[in-house]
């Protein structure tokens, strides 16, 4: 693995193994070739341009004429030259005249660095950085590992908190205090990769390789990894691959051709972002993207790759009418090289980075997504539960009333839990263009949709699955998500938010302090139902575990009739600990609960030798465990 090397430079000589790997389609390093690369004779440029009669580069080391300093091409459509007074921190961007005679003023699509927006030209940049993470990736194997607690706090740097400098390092040390005072492991951020509209939230990428601008140079956002991963916080990035802008000076027709993008409409235009698509099919496409993951990893120190927008890419007909997409070669609608190109990354990231994991945002039942390539599977390592997203809020915007009717909205995700290796996403899509936030969701009054919050979050602590909320979900804002504006942190002092940031962090002590609640969330295994059918009181109650652990068992009421002496039948006879009570006013509830603590009869139930009589609170979860920690064997 080449990442982490203090003090490296990536500039090198191309070689002819270069040349054929990209061409094939299976280079996972251009960025160590093309792009700009300081060395002691200046700064070499290399850029792809197959179909171009002329490249040069222009910028601040030759006054801006385009005519200055000529690129020599090969047969691999790749032009390069060393420009001898170009120096780190130079602005500059090619002239590349197309068969037409035309020029074009095109950004550097290997940049590593960028002019900050409105601005759209690059930087030569020199990546040295001396990490002082290296604890923190020799033990990260065990932090990202399937069976470890992941607990994702998903954050939009821009509209975090404008409270402090606006800046990598200082963002980095504002929300390390956050995040490891609310208990999560990890980070995601959505895409900090360089983007022309911010309104995007940066996931109308034009530049691959570059960190954007807006909040510092690349050196900063390796500080705020290096920083995050001294607090043993985790750094996942969300990646862009289905689709890229068409602004002029990027990606788009880059040599005067549809290069990274395909020619016809139907298979190269995204009707829902008016965007381009990648054409997968084309191998030094495939190369380009597949370096650009690679990058993250290796010269950032991520910790994963989240990435965007999968259903997208899988289909052709995705959010197209009959007419307006193109069959596969076999006449079907699965798009066959963005399912090889999607296996091939993952193939590439868990042989060189094996310590990290891919999240894939797919929203379809393309099945296997989470499954080895070797057996079909697409090669992720989790896959964002989108189905759980939605069955959940829907259940809860209902009127208590009418939930007895839709208790399968709840109990059906036994039926595929494991069939994947899921995460559990209250992401921003869920809180933005008009859908509200998580509190404005929940169906009644104040105290009834905070009260559901509560139950809301200790549902998804508590089923099987990594876990994943959206900054201002840990302090119940009212308002849905605005990209302009900060959080409403002027309310995060009042006692609700902070009743809540209590209970947020409680539930991040549980779930990684009980080995029942996560090394089983991939593992059927792990979880067995206590009382799913309980309809009429609107009931769940199930318990978690693992092997040589003491079992959790976890019962929600979802009415805000609180349920007392409801009995539940459970695995252990003896005294049961109650580990956290949704309702309890520390957390801004009533306070009915069962003391602390309750003992189990022998009154079988539920298909057990022993119950426990519990008082359950309104809309409210509890969490109990043996207070004698006998292990669970042979599950």
């Amino acid at each position: 693995m080449l990442s982490g090397y203090p003090g490296a430079r990536m500039s090198r000589d191309l070689s002819a193994f270069d040349r054929w790997a990209f061409n094939e389609g299976t280079h996972r390093r251009m960025h160590e070739v093309l792009g700009a690369h300081v060395d002691d004779d200046g700064t070499t440029f290399r850029v792809w341009a197959p179909n171009a009669t002329r490249v040069t580069v222009f910028g601040d080391f030759n006054q801006w004429q385009s005519d200055a300093h000529d690129l020599l091409g090969d047969d691999s459509g790749i032009w390069q030259a060393n420009v001898s007074g170009a120096r780190a921190g130079d602005v500059y961007k090619y002239a590349i005249t197309t068969r037409a005679g035309k020029v074009l003023h095109k950004a550097d699509p290997f940049a590593f660095a960028g002019e900050q927006p409105p601005r759209t030209a690059s930087v030569v940049c020199d990546l040295s950085y001396q990490w002082g993470d290296a604890e923190w990736m020799q033990k990260r194997a065990a932090r990202n590992a399937a069976t470890a607690p992941i607990s994702v706090y998903e954050v939009h740097l821009g509209s975090w908190s404008r409270r402090v400098s606006h800046d990598y390092v200082s963002l980095a040390h504002a929300l390390a205090d956050h995040v490891e005072a609310c208990g999560f492991t990890h980070v995601e951020l959505m895409p900090i990769m360089e983007h022309p509209f911010y309104g995007s939230w940066g996931y109308q990428t034009t530049s691959y390789f570059a960190p954007t601008a807006r909040y510092g140079s690349p050196q900063g956002l390796m500080a705020f990894v290096d920083l995050l991963h001294q607090r043993d916080i985790g750094v996942i990035v969300d990646w862009v691959p289905s689709h890229f802008p068409n602004d002029a000076f990027a990606l788009a027709e880059f040599d005067g051709t549809h290069l990274y993008e395909h020619a016809d409409p139907r298979l190269g235009f995204h009707p829902d972002w008016n965007s381009l698509i990648f054409n997968y099919d084309r191998h030094e496409v495939r190369s380009f993207l597949l370096s650009s993951a690679h990058f993250w990893l290796e010269r950032y120190h991520a910790d994963g790759i989240r990435v965007d927008a999968v259903a997208s890419m899988l289909y052709r007909d995705y959010s197209r009418k009959e007419g307006e997409w193109l069959p596969n070669e076999h006449g079907g609608r699965e798009n066959l090289g963005a399912i090889s190109l999607l296996q091939e990354l993952n193939r590439g990231v868990y042989a060189d980075f094996p310590d990290v994991q891919t999240f894939a945002e797919e929203s379809t039942s393309w099945p296997m997504v989470s499954r080895p390539t070797d057996v079909g599977g697409l090669g992720f390592g989790f896959k964002w539960d989108m189905g759980w997203m939605h069955d959940t809020l829907h259940y809860l915007a209902r009127d208590p009333i009418y939930r007895a009717h839709h208790q399968g909205e709840l109990s059906f995700r036994s039926v595929y839990a494991f069939s994947e290796n899921f995460i559990l996403p209250l992401s921003h899509d869920e809180v933005v263009h008009g859908k509200g936030s998580l509190y404005a969701k929940q169906w009644g009054d104040d105290w009834q949709k905070r009260a559901g919050l509560r139950l809301l979050y200790g549902y998804q602590f508590a089923v099987p699955g990594k876990k994943l909320l959206f900054m201002g979900a840990e302090i119940g804002a009212h308002a849905e998500w605005n990209h302009e504006a900060e959080l409403p942190w002027d309310d995060a002092d009042g006692p609700d938010a902070v009743g809540l940031r209590r209970y947020v962090r409680n539930l991040n002590d549980i779930y990684r302090g009980e080995r029942a609640l996560h090394e089983g969330d991939v593992d059927h295994r792990g979880f067995a139902w206590i009382e799913p059918n309980d309809a009429r009181f609107s009931v769940l109650a199930f318990q978690r575990r693992a092997e040589d652990a003491r079992p959790v068992v976890v019962v929600c009421n979802f009415t805000p009739q609180p349920r007392l002496d409801y009995r539940v039948g459970v695995p252990q006879r003896g005294g049961w600990e109650e580990l956290l009570n949704s309702d309890a006013s520390t957390y801004g509830g009533t306070d009915v609960g069962n003391l602390g603590r309750v003992i189990a009869d022998d009154v079988p139930w539920h298909g057990h030798d022993q119950s426990v009589s519990l008082s359950l609170p309104p809309l409210g979860v509890v969490f109990l465990a043996p207070m004698e920690r006998r292990p669970t064997h042979n599950l």
